[in-house]
């Protein structure tokens, strides 16, 4: 059932809720959910707390990750999978929009918005993705004004500092900077693209203590890896970022060809979400309730066939 008003919403900040979620013993997994109904569809299945992509919410808005979009852009989505969820995201923050007063503004930006959590990346603008090739790396002393920044900004955000040195400077340079990073004031770090199993075990082993994420998404660097695996290795977060996009995308693709080619949809009805399933997903019946004036909706029962 989604979050509705009052005694529905969650009384703790979502920042003390992800540190909550953080000390149990297991891993924190977080699929990918940047839009309100992949947020409840997440949440019906049992997870507990959720990730915003950069890349999935630039891709929705028809743009390359390439540290495009801006603070209220992203603030859009927070708001709606924290109102339809109320679980705690981790968001992520890109290069945090600019230098130190951006970052700061970005951290209460995205704690109003709802988030529990937000990563920081060492990267320059215009930023790629962690998987590819030729990324170009602020110097450390930068990165950790950011950080400090984020630090003093936030009243209850989970900060989260990501490196992407592995792949240019080496493993010894990208724990380096880590420790740095939790000098200046990061809860957790995300060391990313690394590329072997070995590779997870040897960076947490030398971070001992230390909370790590980890990203497992496909068509990078990363071999798939189990939340289990993860665990087994050091780490206490998982994210499957731009998975559901993924899916959906291909979805889309599929229909919109099946439709220029036949005519219509009527070759697809198997593949969608009925009616009923929808309205059951976003507590259709449950908002109705709310609003005596509404007359209850009788769902209509089956598709019309031609005659």
């Amino acid at each position: 059932m989604p979050y509705l008003i009052g005694a529905d919403l969650p009384k703790e900040p979502a920042g003390d809720r992800f540190r909550a979620l953080l000390d149990r013993p297991e891993i924190l997994r977080m699929p990918g959910a940047h839009l309100g109904i992949a947020g409840l569809l997440a949440k019906k299945h049992g997870f507990e707390a959720l990730y915003l992509s950069g890349a999935a919410m630039s891709a929705t808005m028809g743009l390359p990750d390439l540290g495009m979009i801006t603070v209220e852009d992203v603030c859009f989505y927070i708001r709606q999978v924290a109102r339809a969820t109320g679980l705690p995201l981790l968001v992520d923050g890109d290069t945090g929009y600019g230098e130190a007063l951006n970052v700061m503004h970005m951290v209460r930006a995205f704690e109003d918005a709802g988030a529990g959590a937000v990563h920081l990346e060492d990267q320059l603008l215009p930023k790629k993705c962690g998987h590819l090739n030729d990324k170009k790396l602020a110097t450390v002393d930068e990165m950790c004004a950011k950080i400090a920044a984020a630090r003093k900004a936030r009243r209850h955000l989970y900060i989260i500092a990501r490196t992407d040195a592995v792949a240019s400077e080496g493993m010894e340079a990208g724990l380096a900077r880590a420790r740095r990073y939790l000098d200046a004031g990061a809860d957790a770090i995300f060391p990313e693209a690394l590329i072997t199993p070995d590779m997870f075990r040897e960076f947490a082993s030398k971070m001992p203590g230390v909370k790590l994420l980890a990203n497992m998404t496909e068509f990078g660097r990363t071999p798939f890896l189990t939340a289990e695996e993860f665990q087994e290795m050091g780490f206490s977060m998982v994210i499957w970022p731009v998975t559901h996009l993924r899916i959906a995308a291909k979805a889309w693709d599929q229909l919109y060809a099946q439709i220029a080619r036949d005519g219509g949809a009527q070759n697809a009805v198997d593949r969608m979400q009925t009616r009923a399933e929808l309205y059951e997903t976003i507590g259709y019946f449950e908002y109705e309730e709310l609003d005596a004036s509404l007359v209850r909706t009788i769902i209509p029962q089956g598709i019309p066939q031609r005659s």
